[in-house]
């Protein structure tokens, strides 16, 4: 990602115009339910986030972060805070690396619509996959991070954690393929493309036999994840709202399509010099994952990288319909509105490589 996007996207500023709430409602509702709170209370609002908008909130002992569904009429079943507050709660009870949530508020009369406060962690976030701040020969060692984290996730039962029931098992291709397909032909003011409209109609036909389920977190990347200060260690896993019970290679696959992915859009490394930046291939990276999970390899690679870009798609006509229509959280929907026919030309190029 360059300059000018990591600067659109990290950091706070001021609480932008028609995201601002009753602050001092906020303050009582924390001093009622978050153990430890004392005001002051200010609020400021991070710069990225484009679904369920972020605000940081300082007070004189220690800092928090507030995730709330954007104000105004959402489409349903999207910006579920209640799922991300839930899907924290009980993987921090198994060890994996995620903030601590101190509440969940579903009364829309405090602030205007359901939110949660969380732990804010500090360190640091990397929003270019080349990781230019680390030295060469740590390089690899972040990308081991990445690689065990994800591995991790996929290694935790969800019914021993209590997530049984945090989303439907089996079948997560055909019904992921369905969702995406339904949000983009319903979005009307964002519009068609003859990419996306060929994928809605290869990608049912296409699915690969066999399934899996585990928690999924849904956007695996490297901006992401906050890294410990000064170590090549994730500290905590962030953005949950896409996160469900899926197939891991499909989570896994959407992790590696950082191979393939322009750094103009998100983090990416296409172009990028690997063996100079001693940034493992994607062979050695797809199979250190398999090693952690006990995998001899993993078959119909094209598919799921197909699956992925039309996926991310999806969401970004999702995103554009939303910055059409004013209701769009960040700062940076146009880039991403603008970006939607790229990664639908990417996910067809995909689809093309399975044929």
């Amino acid at each position: 990602m360059s300059t000018v996007a990591q600067d659109a996207n990290a950091g706070t500023t001021a609480v932008r115009e028609g995201y601002s709430f009753d602050e001092a409602a906020l303050a009582l509702w924390m001093g009622q339910h978050v153990d430890g709170f004392a005001g002051p209370l200010a609020v400021e609002q991070f710069k990225g986030g484009q679904s369920n908008p972020t605000y940081k909130l300082v007070t004189p002992a220690r800092n928090y972060v507030l995730r709330r569904k954007p104000p105004g009429p959402v489409l349903k079943g999207a910006h579920a805070v209640e799922r991300e507050a839930k899907v924290l709660t009980a993987l921090g009870s198994a060890g994996f690396p995620v903030a601590l949530v101190y509440g969940l508020c579903t009364d829309e009369a405090v602030i205007g619509s359901w939110f949660y406060v969380m732990e804010m962690v500090e360190g640091r976030i990397f929003w270019d996959a080349t990781f230019p701040d680390v030295s060469s020969e740590d390089r690899p060692a972040y990308f081991d991070a990445m690689n065990a984290a994800i591995a991790q996730l996929h290694s935790i039962d969800p019914e021993a954690v209590g997530l049984g029931d945090y989303g439907r098992p089996g079948n997560y291709f055909a019904r992921q393929v369905g969702r995406w397909s339904k949000q983009y032909l319903e979005d009307d003011l964002a519009g068609r493309d003859a990419n996306m409209d060929a994928l809605v109609e290869w990608l049912p036909t296409a699915i690969p036999e066999g399934d899996e389920t585990s928690v999924v977190h849904g956007d695996f990347r490297c901006d992401n994840m906050i890294f410990h200060p000064t170590e090549p260690r994730v500290i905590a896993v962030l953005d949950w709202e896409l996160s469900t019970l899926g197939h891991p290679l499909a989570d896994f696959a959407y992790h590696a399509m950082m191979y393939h992915m322009p750094p103009s859009i998100v983090a990416g490394l296409e172009g990028a010099d690997l063996n100079a930046l001693n940034i493992p291939s994607e062979a050695d990276y797809v199979a250190a994952y398999c090693r952690r999970t006990g995998r001899e390899e993993i078959a119909s690679w094209d598919f799921y990288m197909a699956f992925n870009f039309f996926r991310l798609a999806a969401i970004f006509h999702g995103i554009k319909g939303r910055y059409l229509r004013g209701t769009a959280a960040s700062a940076s929907a146009k880039d991403r509105a603008e970006a939607f026919p790229v990664l639908a030309r990417l996910a067809k190029e995909a689809m093309e490589r399975c044929n």
